[in-house]
């Protein structure tokens, strides 16, 4: 299976370093989220990936063009520094297709500017660039084949507090409540068929469009996840992230 990571946003949210660098080249450690995300794939043996480019692509065209996996890896160095031999390899085995799907495109969008890239696929993976797991992925990808559906993504408890209020029509509140371990969202980490293009019309968002119209049709599920699961999506989050790192907890790290 092929593994798309959308990569292309403008990561407003995170503007302390989105304006000069794509969100998914921010480092935690030494090393962009999107590195820990590809090398988590590439763990499970997915490692053939369809990159969808849009802000700064160039950013992350040149992070693995002068890719140096010395940096990453335990290597002897003979003659000078003429010969090395690496111990371990990073992204020898990988395949990265890097697609430019636009600037101001959505996820939707993105997804239908690769879909030559996925011709022959039966089943693909695809994801965020911004979100890290220590998901089970073979579990995940066994039960999804099993309910036979066109599409899935994790659910997973908000890693923030909000309130839930509602009010009348005149605007009183009538009532307000701590989102609960009840509640779920969207984590990403998507599997679908590749029927799915079947489903997507021209220009249409993927959330608000396409999986509309998959859970009407009962073609769309979700796979409970209570693990560790968290995405970057502000400055606060990168801190934490940085944190868990300098102390050595790093959950998403399962190749180690």
């Amino acid at each position: 299976m092929k593994v798309v990571l959308f990569c292309g946003g403008l990561g407003m949210r995170l503007r302390e370093y989105s304006e000069t660098i794509p969100k998914p080249m921010v480092n935690i450690g030494q090393q962009p989220i999107l590195w820990y995300l590809m090398k988590y794939y590439a763990h499970y043996g997915f490692t053939d990936f369809v990159l969808c480019l849009g802000y700064r692509g160039d950013a992350i065209k040149s992070f693995f063009l002068n890719y140096n996996e010395c940096l990453t890896n335990d290597f002897v160095m003979s003659a000078g520094g003429e010969d090395i031999h690496l111990y371990n390899s990073d992204i020898q085995n990988w395949t990265i297709t890097f697609v430019d799907t636009g600037q101001h495109t959505g996820i939707g969008q993105r997804l239908n500017a690769v879909r030559k890239h996925l011709d022959g696929e039966e089943y693909f993976l695809a994801n965020y660039s911004d979100g890290l797991s220590d998901l089970p992925l073979d579990q995940y990808i066994e039960f999804f084949k099993k309910q036979n559906k066109i599409a899935s993504f994790i659910g997973v408890h908000p890693h923030q507090s909000f309130h839930i209020i509602q009010a009348d029509r005149d605007n009183l509140v009538t009532e307000i409540r701590r989102v609960d371990d009840s509640v779920r969202i969207n984590g990403g980490f998507f599997i679908f068929r590749n029927e799915l293009f079947d489903h997507m019309e021209e220009g249409e968002e993927l959330l608000d469009g396409v999986f509309q119209r998959l859970f009407r049709e009962k073609q769309l599920v979700t796979f409970p996840y209570d693990g560790f699961w968290k995405c970057m999506d502000t400055f606060k989050d990168k801190q934490q992230l940085d944190d868990m790192y300098s102390r050595g907890d790093t959950p998403w790290v399962v190749w180690e």
